[in-house]
């Protein structure tokens, strides 16, 4: 299975590496990512395994929204399902 996660903010150096060591941290394995600078504005997506997380998938996702608020980001995370679900109408 597959999660979809953002980060949005103002650029900084790190911001790849953090949520990127989180990930490996619960071990999900980042299979694809794309990120983009506009204006000094921050964009990244990532598409993440999460078939062996050493978490519940919910305490995953609040530990990169907790990330995010530390680094004045905002991180989502959605499961591939319900992604999906919202683009399939």
């Amino acid at each position: 299975m597959n999660a979809i996660l953002s980060v949005v903010g103002k650029d900084t150096v790190g911001i790849l590496a953090s949520v990127a060591q989180k990930c490996a941290l619960h071990k999900a394995n980042v299979n694809d990512v794309t990120q983009t600078i506009i204006d000094n504005y921050f964009a990244m997506f990532m598409v993440i395994n999460i078939d062996k997380l050493d978490i519940e998938f919910n305490d995953f996702v609040d530990e990169l929204v907790n990330l995010g608020k530390e680094k004045n980001l905002e991180i989502h995370v959605m499961h591939e399902d319900i992604f999906n679900l919202m683009h399939k109408i």
